[in-house]
């Protein structure tokens, strides 16, 4: 199948996708600092530029698009019409960028919290998680 949209106005869309301040990256952001909990984003010293750094908590925050990480959700499962073993190539490529990161960090002594781009959809659920990220924060009751 042929794409609906010329090389020139693909090219166009293509370079409006953003790989830092996505929506869903603000959305978390506004979320960690209405908890009042101070970070740092995009650090260049760390594997993977991570999202969010806490480095008081030596915790991390990602915030992954599902279509580009290949989230186990729909939206992650979509599979492009034109070009698809390029597609392929390449998100089979961040995943594996993404596992390294994670186990480097790890290794480095961070914690690791991946949010995905569906779950910004339902903002008490990531609520829930950072709650449970950061355990000596809140009390018991915040995690009902």
């Amino acid at each position: 199948m042929t794409d609906v949209l010329s090389k020139e106005q693909r090219r166009f869309c293509m370079s409006r996708i953003r790989d830092k301040n996505t929506k869903p990256e603000i959305i978390v952001r506004r979320l960690v600092r209405q908890l009042g909990i101070g970070y740092r984003v995009h650090v260049k010293d760390l594997p993977g530029k991570p999202d969010l750094v806490f480095r008081k908590h030596k915790k991390i925050i990602f915030v992954h698009g599902c279509f580009w990480h290949m989230h186990a959700c729909k939206y992650g499962r979509a599979v492009p019409k034109t070009n698809a073993e390029f597609w392929q190539t390449k998100r089979l490529s961040n995943k594996l960028r993404d596992s390294k990161n994670r186990k480097e960090l790890k290794k480095l002594g961070w914690d690791v919290l991946v949010v995905w781009e569906c779950q910004t959809r339902n903002p008490s659920l990531i609520l829930k998680k950072i709650h449970r990220f950061f355990p000596i924060l809140f009390s018991p009751e915040t995690f009902r």
